[in-house]
């Protein structure tokens, strides 16, 4: 294969007419040459016939905005050009949203796209989405459909190229979206698509076409169970599983008892085959980062915490000999056994109950004392954010908070206040409303006041400050002071997601 001034491909090959008969615009030379345009929907039809040609993005764009693409993004575009719908797996902080950017102003240059609607979390469409369509396609027009359902409309039908929207507001204003043009439709952290019964799910399916371009985007797929393959895989491919999501599951889990299914040893495989067309790059591939150093932290429980923990325990032990222990049942008194450890707890009757933290927080601030860049640390428990915040400000640590109750602007503001200057020193945030999408590099250290139930959440939420643009060794610090505590994080580590093992961590707690 020869490419000629970026306009055209020559290609030499056994059967010529192959290539002649479906692209009208070929010639056929001497020697079993063909001459091809370089153009997308010539590369396309060279794809179908396994014919493999880089997309025309590799020589014919102008990489635009303040960076120089790395290698492996300048691959994670030209794939996305070459597949209508798809999906990318590269791994948190490998910059997978700059390449979907190129990807799809690339497409609009060639007349390919008129508009592309960006869905993704709340927290992250003005500091990251916005943001970053601004450094990689300034000239581009751009807004973020927020606030109230007519707002919104006036945001989707206002003309601009980019649109960027959350998923709940997806179904707010899905008339709109369905009659506002849009060509691409970008998921950010597709996890959040992968079952096909909620209403999420639907509107998204209804708003698709066979015109519509689909790219799907999480550094986590299928992080809790093979069984989430399904849903992603019917939006982008879906001859590549049953029709019934029952089908799926016998195939790649196997049934234990009624309340059980465990992976099947063949899952991997049927998840992979399921899940295409798909390209990964993992930070050790494709990016020189410090190195990630994890630490645990043995923190003291308090008499009380002590005395709460061991009476749920109790509890716990005479439920279990007399009903049948479900995975539900289980994840609710092992977030009780999380939620003592960690400091407060809410009670039967709906308050909560507060712990002394002294123990917990001396070993906290020992940390942040070591630290020589800023700190962020990830509290799971609402309740006991403002513990820990009061605490904070009192020793007089410059300290900001991001919670789900907080507005995406103003979330923006404190992300990038964080980012780019000098205070505050400390951000204490809620897992879930940070985990996605933000660069905080400007943090070296990460300290899990406790462990987080989700796998995704937790490697989502490390890779805040393990990304581009990171020059210190990263540390995670975890504190634990339970035994609940200790083999959650046990199985973090060893990327097992807690939920698939739910009631053995259930069982093993209770021994």
């Amino acid at each position: 294969m020869q490419i000629l001034k970026n306009r055209a491909v020559l290609l030499k090959l056994r059967d010529p007419k192959r290539v002649t008969s479906l692209i009208p615009k070929s010639k056929e030379l001497t020697g079993n040459k063909v001459i091809v345009n370089w153009g997308v929907d010539e590369a396309h039809v060279l794809k179908n016939l396994n014919i493999k040609v880089p997309s025309p993005i590799e020589g014919r764009y102008k990489w635009t905005g303040k960076h120089t693409p790395f290698e492996h993004q300048k691959t994670t575009s030209g794939f996305l050009t070459l597949n209508k719908k798809a999906f990318c797996f590269n791994e948190q902080g490998t910059g997978k949203t700059a390449s979907a950017i190129w990807a799809a102003d690339f497409l609009m240059n060639e007349g390919r796209v008129n508009r592309v609607l960006v869905i993704c979390p709340l927290s992250i469409m003005e500091s990251a989405w916005r943001d970053d369509l601004f450094t990689f396609a300034m000239h581009r027009t751009v807004d973020v459909a927020y606030g109230a359902a007519e707002k919104r409309r006036k945001i989707i039908n206002s003309g601009a190229e980019f649109v960027v929207i959350n998923y709940d507001g997806v179904e707010i204003v899905a008339d709109a979206i369905a009659n506002g043009g849009f060509d691409l439709i970008i998921i950010d952290e597709a996890t959040h698509y992968k079952n096909p019964q909620t209403k999420r799910w639907k509107v998204l399916n209804k708003l698709m076409t066979p015109q519509t371009w689909l790219w799907m985007m999480t550094g986590t797929p299928a992080a809790q169970s093979p069984l989430d393959a399904f849903g992603l895989a019917k939006l982008v491919n879906p001859d590549s599983v049953p029709r019934f999501q029952g089908s799926f599951r016998d195939q790649v889990m196997h049934k234990i008892t009624n309340f059980k299914w465990v992976p099947k040893e063949s899952a991997t495989d049927t998840v992979y085959q399921a899940l295409q067309p798909a390209i990964r790059f993992t930070k050790d591939e494709c990016l020189d980062l410090p190195d990630m150093v994890y630490v645990k932290r043995e923190v003291e429980l308090t008499r009380q915490q002590k005395k709460y923990y061991k009476e749920l325990k109790e509890k716990m032990v005479m439920q279990a000999g007399g009903e049948q222990i479900t995975a539900a049942n289980a994840a609710v008194n092992m977030n009780k056994l999380l939620q003592i450890s960690a400091g407060a707890v809410y009670t039967d009757d709906g308050d909560s109950l507060a712990f002394d933290i002294r123990h917990r927080y001396k070993v906290l601030r020992e940390v942040i004392d070591e630290s020589s860049k800023k700190v962020l640390i990830f509290v799971p428990f609402k309740h006991v954010i403002d513990l820990l915040t009061e605490k904070l400000i009192q020793d007089g640590i410059p300290t900001e908070v991001i919670r789900g109750d907080v507005s995406a602007p103003k979330r923006t503001e404190i992300f990038k206040r964080f980012q780019t200057t000098n205070l505050p020193q400390v951000l204490v945030v809620q897992p879930q409303a940070a985990a996605h999408g933000v660069t905080l590099t400007a943090a070296n250290t990460v300290v899990w006041w406790g462990p987080t139930s989700s796998l995704e959440t937790y490697a989502q939420a490390n890779a805040r400050v393990h990304r581009q643009g990171q020059d210190h060794k990263c540390t995670v610090v975890q504190l634990q002071g339970s035994f609940a505590e200790k083999r959650v994080y046990a199985l973090l580590d060893n990327r097992i997601d807690t939920h698939t093992k739910m009631i053995d961590l259930y069982k093993e707690v209770l021994d």
